[in-house]
């Protein structure tokens, strides 16, 4: 895990001293709202519905137990006792005074964090497959990059203050686990024909009201030429992209108009006018990047465990617990391991104080002290030996941390809506309160299979329900909230964007439709297939159709 040299402990204290002046000239009056808002969202604080939000940024996901603590700390000392986790992998704290937000800046600089970029016109928290160097599958971990992007990306000087937000993923594996085809730009790493490591560069993908999925530009790009690559895509963006309409501006929107062709060659051109030394990252600096990102000591184990094996039998509950969260190590007889924060009836993506605190023991106890946040919402534990699998499931089940629900219909991908935010134009979490309880049956999801819910409470997407193999989105019409079904939409793999599936619902008949859909795939899957490959099976029509069955 990466830890701040001098310069970013330095960097960090500085900003957090400044914005301590900033919020002491707001509240005294010598800066209106309108003069302050710019200094608030270069800090990650937000103005929502009820109270300010302070988002903190979690670079590509990976928390130490240190950090996972100080976090729980600020939710008890300076907030309501609890933290939202979202799909940036990031934290968000709801009801933070505002003349407390200095005092947390500098808890949060006592243990390397901080919320600079996590909003704003520029380039914000990095994000990363959160399964990056211990999935089976991968070529290789990819977080050396995306720190390498952090540093690159903080400040720069050119790209501060973009036509837009704008936002990268990446993942390290064939298997895109980052939802890389629905960010600004999506890095996929590949070998080429040497069997050398680089990255599949895609540009031009995000969701809103515009949704979009990136195109590829270059097929392979050497990892020693990738900063120099991502400096000639934002001079493009940054020198093209529309000022004059903020629903214009995002990269994608220029991608569209210019063409993928045309665009791809302005970025060619740029990248063969740059100056190498400038945008080629110092190999000391690299190297010790990488050194920080060493994988841990592992036990030599066999890829098997005859206790573990031995409590799967005994117990079913933990057996459906380590059937549906555990994920294949690259490691024998070790496992990845996703701790649900999608109880049944819950709201998605929170944890509270004592479960945090509970997820930092866990990662100590039965690790080595890391923990990921999932695009998702839910928390990876990466090391876990096979052997102390059980004792691990008891001590998340004491926490309500014991859910056996990864990528079933209960792990509900759902945004804060009406509840919380002011750009929300309807809620999100009752309605994915209301689904989980329709299908509350642990036996019942296993019975279902993948199948992936994300809940949008407005156009912005923040719940991802563009790529939800069904997704929900929150509208407003003449004061009333109704929902829009769209279906066969998928972030990862063969990435697609759902389509709509007729006339919006109300809140109440939200689950009901769902359960149609359900129905219909269970009567005509095959044998294993997914309700995602049942659907292009037999295409959307005949889903549409069950979902405004006039018989139920």
């Amino acid at each position: 895990m990466y830890r701040y040299d001098d310069f970013d402990a330095r960097f960090v204290r500085e900003r957090t001293a400044q914005f301590r002046a900033q919020v002491a000239r707001r509240i005294a009056g010598e800066l209106t709202e309108d003069e302050f808002k710019p200094l608030r969202l270069m800090n990650g604080l937000y103005l929502q519905l009820h109270a300010y939000m302070l988002r903190v940024a979690i670079p590509y996901g990976t928390l130490s137990s240190v950090q996972m603590r100080a976090l729980a700390d600020i939710a008890d000392r300076w907030d309501r006792g609890y933290g939202h986790f979202t799909t940036r992998q990031n934290i968000q704290f709801n009801w933070p005074k505002l003349e407390d937000v200095p005092d947390i800046l500098d808890a949060l600089a006592d243990v390397e964090m901080h919320a600079i970029q996590t909003s704003g016109n520029c380039i914000r928290n990095v994000t990363a497959d959160a399964f990056a160097g211990v999935a089976a599958d991968e070529i290789e971990d990819p977080r050396p990059t995306a720190e390498l992007m952090r540093q690159w990306s903080t400040l720069h000087p050119e790209f501060s203050f973009l036509p837009r937000k704008f936002k990268i993923a990446i993942t390290g594996s064939p298997n895109d686990r980052a939802a890389t085809k629905v960010h600004d730009i999506g890095l996929r790493m590949v070998r080429d024909d040497a069997g050398a490591p680089g990255y599949e560069v895609a540009v031009g993908g995000g969701q809103g009201r515009t949704p979009m999925l990136a195109s590829v530009i270059r097929p392979f790009v050497p990892k020693a030429q990738l900063l120099a690559y991502l400096e000639a895509i934002m001079r493009v963006y940054n020198l093209h992209g529309r000022r004059d309409n903020k629903f214009k501006a995002r990269i994608k929107i220029l991608v569209h108009e210019l063409g993928v062709a045309e665009f791809t060659r302005q970025v060619e051109e740029a990248f063969r006018g740059l100056d190498g030394p400038s945008v080629t990252p110092d190999a000391g600096l690299v190297a010790a990047i990488e050194a920080a990102f060493e994988p841990p000591e592992y036990a030599v184990l066999d890829a098997s465990s005859p206790r573990f094996d031995r409590a799967k039998a005994a117990d079913p509950d933990f057996g459906r617990w380590a059937a549906t969260n555990l994920m294949a190590h690259k490691q024998p007889g070790y496992a990845a391991v996703t701790v649900s924060l999608k109880p049944i009836g819950g709201i998605p993506g929170d944890a509270t104080s004592d479960q945090m605190r509970a997820l930092a023991d866990a990662s100590e106890r039965f690790g080595f002290g890391e923990l990921r946040v999932t695009h998702e919402q839910n928390i990876v534990l990466p090391d876990v030996r096979l052997e102390q699998l059980p004792s691990l499931w008891r001590h998340l089940r004491a926490a309500g941390l014991d859910t056996p629900n990864r990528g079933l219909v209960t792990d509900i991908i759902a945004c804060p809506g009406l509840d919380y935010c002011a750009l929300a134009t309807a809620r999100s979490i009752p309605v994915a309160q209301a689904i989980s309880e329709r299908f509350a049956d642990a036996e019942r999801q296993q019975v279902i299979g993948p199948l992936a819910i994300k809940i949008s409470g407005c156009i912005n997407a923040c719940g991802h329900h563009h790529v939800g193999h069904i997704g929900v989105l929150g509208l407003e019409k003449n004061g009333e909230e109704f929902y829009q079904l769209t279906l066969g939409g998928a972030p990862e793999g063969d990435a697609a964007l759902g389509k709509r599936a007729g006339p919006g619902l109300a809140a109440d008949e939200v689950p009901g439709a769902i359960e149609r859909l359900v129905d219909r795939y269970l009567e005509a899957r095959q044998e294993r297939e997914t309700f995602l490959q049942t659907y292009r099976r037999l295409g959307h029509d005949a889903f549409k159709e069950a979902l405004h069955d006039a018989g139920h």
